[in-house]
């Protein structure tokens, strides 16, 4: 109860300050995303509602939010297109569902897999990717839009110097709309990107057929968004750990973002997970608790019902000013020293997943890829096999398996012998796998029909094990 207490109370002032930024952030995001998923407008900002509010009770890692995002909506595009919104939202709550499992499943245990390289890759492109949404709000706009713009970023980092209680993004949102709207300048607005209906989301059940061939056609898209979804929540969460030097619950977070999209499906809202840009927003504004999420979500519906007809006049040079700080913020700046001293295979590794990133606009897959050519690079260091000789002992270092087998074998092919026994010890060589038992099994072989007898040396228990299990030897007998 303590540790409760603390995470709902323990910080008020600066949760509710923090999540009443982080509200006004939301609000184009959402909006955003659900025309680049192809619905409207409300499903965003039902889903960023519904969302946020209940991972402030169910999730794993205090401060963090999670609401509709880009990464989650480009999976959802060909589904929308090609079946509506109806099976999005059936989708969405299948998504969930499939989260809770990979929750109860500790997921967050393949986390240990994601390498250094991946995770600085994976923070830049997202960085990189916020920002790039933001260019459509300046980029080619008037010199009112650019001062705009630039005024934002000044204030943001000038406020702080005369006032430290609130957060330099509220101040400077309300200074400058209070301007927009008072001065008559020609700035596009909220409102100009979706119409804003102020009513709240109701219950209902997804208006599909309970049939397999629905399953069938939702199921994919579920998976790739419960996937997609915990990618994205599981790095934000241990990108905010290191921020706030504290621990997450990465399982309670798996299993909370499954339950806030099993809910956000009944609701009308389309599938999200956890979104870095806004969550370092909340954490930099001096959030550290649960409220600060809550406030996030309340605080958005009351900007939606009660003054909705203020917020459709946020200009967008303001919000986008907002979030280009964060992306400054965001974007590690020592990566640069990082790819000057680090292994240049660990700087292929972070480019790689960036580049990914960017081409696909997606976290997951550059991930995915970081991940997968980080281990490739592994396998491939640890595959080389030295052996050395002293009279007829051989002595094998390294590690024996599928990717070293090779080098092992062709080591006693292309030697030649004249004594009638040899020893092979491994006491400096781990045995791993079947692949490595059957090169043991070749050598032997081969060794044998040129009238040499082989005996194994020094093989640890586990391989010995293996061995019984595969062979009903130890090759030692």
């Amino acid at each position: 109860m303590d540790n409760l207490r603390e995470q709902w109370f323990g910080n008020i002032r600066a949760d509710v300050l923090a999540g009443l930024v982080v509200a006004l952030a939301l609000i184009p995001e959402a909006i955003a995303f659900s025309i680049l998923a192809g619905v409207d407008p409300m499903v965003g900002l039902y889903a960023s509602f519904v969302i946020a509010v209940t991972i402030s009770f169910v999730g794993g890692r205090p401060a963090m939010i999670s609401a509709a995002t880009g990464a989650m909506a480009l999976v959802i595009v060909s589904l929308v297109k090609d079946h509506g919104l109806q099976y999005l939202l059936a989708a969405t709550i299948l998504t969930g569902i499939i989260q809770i499992i990979f929750g109860a499943l500790k997921i967050a245990r393949l986390m240990k897999f994601i390498p250094n390289a991946v995770m600085i890759g994976f923070v830049n492109s997202l960085a990189i990717l916020v920002f790039i949404a933001q260019t459509p709000h300046f980029i080619g706009g008037s010199l009112m839009t650019w001062l705009f713009l630039l005024g934002t970023i000044a204030l943001i980092y000038l406020i702080p110097l005369f006032i430290k209680g609130i957060p330099a993004p509220l101040i400077a949102v309300i200074i400058l709309t209070v301007v927009a709207i008072y001065s008559g300048f020609n700035l596009n607005t909220v409102g100009d990107m979706g119409t804003i209906t102020q009513s709240l989301p109701s219950f209902f059940i997804p208006d599909i057929p309970f049939t397999f061939e629905t399953l069938m056609i939702i199921l994919p898209y579920s998976l790739a968004l419960a996937v997609v979804g915990l990618v994205e929540s599981l790095l934000t969460a241990s990108i905010l750990d290191d921020m706030t030097v504290s621990e997450s619950d990465k399982n309670k977070e798996a299993r909370g973002q499954g339950i806030a999209n099993v809910i956000n499906g009944f609701f009308g809202g389309m599938a999200g997970c956890a979104m870095i840009g806004q969550s370092v927003i909340n954490v930099k504004s001096g959030a550290r608790g649960r409220l600060s999420t809550f406030v996030a979500g309340i605080f958005l519906m009351f900007l939606i019902l009660v003054l909705g007809d203020y917020v459709v006049q946020i200009p967008m040079p303001v919000l986008a000013g907002v979030m280009v700080v964060v992306c400054i913020t965001q974007f590690d700046w020592h990566s640069f020293k990082y790819a000057a001293t680090a292994p240049k295979k660990d700087v292929f590794v972070m480019l790689l997943t960036i580049g990914v990133v960017l081409y696909t606009h997606n976290l997951a897959l550059g991930v995915v890829a970081g991940i997968v050519v980080s281990a490739l690079f592994f396998v491939n260091e640890i595959s080389r096999v030295s052996i050395s000789q002293q009279g007829t002992t051989y002595f094998v270092k390294g590690q024996l398996f599928f990717a070293s087998t090779e080098s092992f074998m062709d080591y006693f092919k292309s030697i030649s012998m004249d004594q009638s026994s040899i020893q092979i010890d491994f006491a400096q060589c781990k045995v791993w796998d079947d692949s490595a038992i059957g090169a043991l099994m070749k050598v032997k072989d081969q060794l044998k029909a040129k009238n040499i007898v082989v005996t194994f040396l020094n093989i640890d228990e586990s391989s010995k094990k293996l061995m019984k299990k595969l062979t009903g030897t130890t090759l030692t007998d």
